[in-house]
């Protein structure tokens, strides 16, 4: 079955929405985009010929602030993916209690087979044609898949060669010392932890008895996995893709895969080299196996549609706790599935919004031109975080709510309160 992502996106609003009897009009305005730009980006390709893009620009809604998001680059990309993901940006800086808004932005591409020459003008090409769309307090692009702070600075760059003047707030990801922000890199994954570690408090469990399987190993599960096994958890299975044969496999190992080990034979789009970890002694099964694993935990840290209920049945008896690293990972009529069963979701929205505060942060200290520490970002992450997650948590149990419906509510009732004052509705 074909899942379409932004119908899922909204899907997961109406049936939270009916709950909280939101009413019509303010159910209308927040079930779908305030504003979409399609465009098309013509570049000039190593070999002299000219190759053109299809790109993307959504914002869901700003009554909180910019609108702030992601920009991918993937092969795949679609107008729907980038609705959706827009529109659960709104409800991540919503429940997270940050004054920002819900953005996100696409180009279909494939970085992976492009030089970097290519990729520069692309990343230029793309903010001259959306130049008038973004804007530090219009709507703030950062990383995503398939970018990084590379592609975030030749935007930023862009964007001031056509502006006349230093506007680092515009782009969020950027490399430290050049307007980008400590611990930004890091953000999303540790923010996951975070999440998880208070989870198992709350529980009354010991995340050091703890096992977990993963997908991807990209920024987000591959900061994820590193503060995990730092705490003393152990990753049994990850899995992620082989750009040599174009295949995903799931890498497992006897005693738990090691950080060390899989960050040595990984490139820079996250993928596991397969023959260098054969001959590290790991198994390589198939690209799915990673759902089937005798873990605690399951951490999606990839794309989204991964869970469904067609391959429900085959996660494991002893899972009790699925962590959404990455957006949109379980399809709407799963979640009934997983709640029948009792296995504990932590909603995307939440788990994954260490990425979005850090890009707060960021914006706010290009706007003061004073950079803190580490210590002091990590700090206040961790306390965003926890605030975050604690609202949530204290709701699904005071309500008997499933995690995600009651994410949803915290975030759209401080939505739907936000447009009320402005007269919107």
């Amino acid at each position: 079955m074909q899942y379409n992502p932004y119908e899922s996106a909204q899907t997961q609003f109406d049936n939270v929405a009916e709950q909280m009897g939101l009413e019509p009009a303010a159910r209308e305005l927040l079930r779908q985009p305030m504003k979409e730009f399609h465009f098309t980006i013509p570049v000039k390709m190593d070999d002299g010929t000219v190759k053109v893009f299809k790109a993307y620009r959504i914002n869901h809604n700003d009554a909180r602030g910019p609108a702030k998001g992601g920009l991918r680059f993937h092969p795949e990309e679609t107008a729907d993916t980038v609705r959706a993901l827009a529109m659960w940006m709104t409800w991540k800086t919503a429940v997270v209690n940050v004054p920002l808004g819900g953005g996100k932005g696409g180009v279909v591409c494939d970085p992976r087979t492009m030089s970097l020459g290519e990729q520069e003008r692309l990343c230029r090409g793309y903010i001259r044609q959306a130049y008038a769309q973004i804007g530090p307090n219009i709507d703030v692009p950062a990383p995503d898949i398939m970018t990084n702070a590379q592609h975030m600075l030749w935007m930023m760059d862009e964007y001031e060669v056509l502006a006349g003047g230093r506007y680092p707030g515009v782009i969020t990801g950027k490399p430290v010392g050049a307007g980008g922000s400590l611990g930004r890199t890091e953000a999303t994954g540790f923010g996951l932890v975070y999440i998880l570690k208070d989870f198992l408090e709350a529980e009354n469990i010991d995340i050091k008895e703890t096992t977990a399987s993963i997908q991807g190993f990209g920024n987000v599960g591959h900061y994820a996995f590193q503060m995990y096994e730092e705490l003393g958890g152990t990753v049994m299975c990850i899995s992620c893709f082989d750009n040599n044969d174009k295949k995903a496999y799931t890498y497992r190992k006897d005693g738990g895969c090691k950080f060390a080990e899989l960050v040595s034979i990984t490139d820079a789009y996250g993928s596991i080299d397969k023959e260098k970890a054969l001959a590290l002694g790991y198994e390589a099964l198939d690209g799915d196996a990673w759902l089937a694993a005798d873990v605690d935990i399951l951490l999606p840290a990839a794309i989204e549609n991964q869970i469904t209920p067609a391959v429900f049945g085959n996660i494991s008896s002893k899972v009790k706790i699925i962590l959404e690293g990455a957006n949109g990972p379980t399809t709407p009529d799963c979640d009934p599935l997983i709640s029948e069963r009792g296995i504990a979701l932590i909603p995307d929205f939440l788990a994954n919004s260490g990425g979005v505060t850090c890009s707060y942060f960021e914006q706010v200290q290009c706007n003061m031109n004073y950079f803190w520490t580490l210590d002091e970002v990590l700090e206040k992450l961790n306390q965003a975080m926890s605030s975050a997650f604690r609202a949530v948590y204290d709701l699904s149990k005071e309500r008997g709510l499933y995690m995600r419906d009651a994410a949803y509510i915290i975030a759209i009732e401080r939505v739907r309160d936000t447009i009320k004052l402005r007269g919107w509705v």
